[in-house]
């Protein structure tokens, strides 16, 4: 835009404008980004066959979680000291937090009770461990209030995802294998595209989602990284010299077309191999 990067006599030049906003400005691009994915989300819950409850219907045949307390009937309300209000919730933080023993909070003829360090079972996916999920659940009706339930529930756990999923990568809990550039994700996309609609409209939640999220990150040359200089200006009343911004965000973008590229190359190899 006109006065982004340089100054201009134009009065409806960027650099013209107010702090909050071009703060406004340069977060709208993000957060339109976020309502897209929660928009998906909404779309993929209107659609669906079913959307499920967090009451335990039935157990799988090797299911071990029985062994520790859990019934038919159960309805789930915490996983650990998360809150499960949907399904989607129920199978996160089990997946997540179930590869050890995890307390499990149910909802039992009324009355709640805390079922202490059950075991679920650990299944590996790509060299990744995550907890056994081995039973399934009664289907939740299927009503104006329950689809607006799912859709902010299930919108609330993308961000968080995404957010540990973040964590995770800088902690080391995963490395540069799970990550994935424009190549890795196109494949991604097919194969959500082959399995059917509803895994397409997740994965393009969550890609929605992502984008608009990792943008909002203080990092140079990202929404974010022009958020935090205006941040700074709105505090010290006076903007930093555009000189040293603009350099910070070059080399910004450098580090983020070398990684670019560090991506690209891994998912071409495991493209061939």
């Amino acid at each position: 835009m006109v006065g982004e990067d340089e100054d201009s006599d134009n009065p409806d030049a960027l650099c013209n404008k107010s702090v909050w906003k071009r703060m406004i400005i340069t977060a709208a691009g993000s957060l339109s980004n976020i309502i897209t994915g929660i928009l998906l989300v909404f779309i993929m819950i209107i659609i669906s066959n079913a959307i499920g409850s967090t009451v335990i219907a039935e157990f799988d045949k090797n299911a071990v979680s029985p062994d520790y307390g859990l019934c038919t009937g159960d309805e789930i309300i915490a996983v650990g000291d998360k809150n499960t209000p949907i399904w989607n919730n129920v199978a996160y933080e089990i997946g997540r937090n179930g590869t050890e023993p995890v307390d499990i909070t149910v909802l039992r003829d009324g009355k709640e009770v805390i079922l202490n360090d059950v075991e679920f079972g650990i299944v590996t996916e790509e060299g990744i461990a995550f907890g056994n999920i081995d039973f399934k659940v009664f289907r939740a009706e299927k009503n104006f209030k329950n689809i607006i339930k799912h859709t902010y529930n299930a919108s609330v756990l993308s961000v968080r995802m995404i957010w540990d999923s973040l964590g995770d990568l800088i902690s080391g809990k995963y490395g540069m294998d799970a990550v994935s550039g424009p190549v890795g994700v196109a494949t991604t996309i097919g194969d959500a595209a082959k399995a059917g609609m509803q895994n397409l409209l997740y994965l393009s939640s969550l890609i929605a989602m992502n984008l608009g999220i990792f943008n909002l990150l203080p990092l140079p040359a990202l929404d974010g990284g022009r958020l935090f200089f205006q941040l700074i200006e709105l505090v010290r009343g006076r903007p930093v010299d555009r000189k040293y911004e603009g350099m910070v965000h070059f080399v910004g973008i450098v580090l983020l077309m070398l990684l670019m590229v560090i991506i690209t190359y891994k998912d071409i190899l495991k493209l061939l191999m």
